[in-house]
């Protein structure tokens, strides 16, 4: 698929990897809808970009700012005449905690809600809610594309540490559930795939302490550093652009795999 010219939704869009993506896509031509939580970071992006990019306050935890969204992303494509080409959602959390505390107390149920319903829930309900935008797309030649959906899993996916079982339960159904949406779409031409970046430089690893950041330092292969918001959007560009990348989730860790032990 051609990124010129298209529109792409983007959850999560106002910072981090998602902001990266944004940047790369409308670099290539592209029309990106931002949808995000921070209005003032996506106030400061739609000033940076121009009138390619349109922003959205979104909590992803919320359907009806997701359907507003979604209506209002279909009002701009009818301006633009730009199509919907993808769905990316890229919103996430991480709130590492064991289910049981050195104390013997049980984590409070809504700290597993809050990621498991940003993460999981987030991301399904966006790609429900934007499908029928590009269900009723014109199939490109030859193959009767319609577009492409990217969601973000994790290396926690394969190989959790210690107090990431949300995020990890969170993050492996997003990979569990790509081979069953990809065939469920493939009727529609409309493709599904997942990335799954390791130790990557973002707002959720800036809050790491010095000793979890050493410690995942320790166990890069190569390249020796953590991966940049560039990578990521490289690996959405490519992922978009080639028909046959779909129903599979791809790690993006340089080898990297997470110690047991911090």
């Amino acid at each position: 698929m051609h990124i010129k010219d298209r529109t792409f939704i983007i959850s999560g869009g106002a910072s981090g990897l998602g902001l990266a993506t944004v940047r790369d896509l409308h670099s290539h031509g592209g029309y990106v809808a931002i949808l995000d939580l921070n209005a003032e970071n996506g106030a400061k992006v739609v000033s940076e970009l121009g009138p390619r990019v349109m922003f959205f306050e979104v909590d992803v935890t919320s359907t009806p700012t997701i359907e507003a969204a979604v209506a209002g992303t279909a009002v701009w494509i009818k301006e633009t005449n730009a199509a919907l080409g993808g769905i990316i959602p890229a919103a996430g959390v991480g709130m590492p905690g064991k289910l049981i505390d050195r104390h013997n107390e049980p984590i409070p149920i809504e700290r597993l809600d809050f990621v498991i319903n940003i993460n999981l829930r987030g991301t399904l309900d966006l790609i429900r809610l934007a499908l029928p935008l590009l269900s009723t797309n014109t199939p490109t030649k030859p193959d009767g594309e319609r577009g492409v959906i990217v969601m973000v899993s994790s290396s926690a996916a394969f190989d959790g540490q210690p107090g990431q079982v949300a995020y990890a339960a969170s993050k492996g159904a997003v990979r569990s559930l790509t081979l069953p949406l990809a065939r469920d779409l493939a009727p529609l031409g409309i493709r599904a795939m997942t990335i799954a970046p390791s130790y990557f430089e973002s707002n959720m690893t800036a809050q790491m302490s010095d000793k979890v950041r050493a410690s995942l330092e320790r166990v890069l292969e190569f390249p020796k550093r953590p991966g940049k918001g560039d990578d990521f959007a490289l690996m959405v560009r490519q992922i978009i652009e080639n028909v046959m990348m779909n129903g599979e989730t791809i790690r993006l860790d340089g080898a990297t795999r997470m110690p047991s032990k911090l």
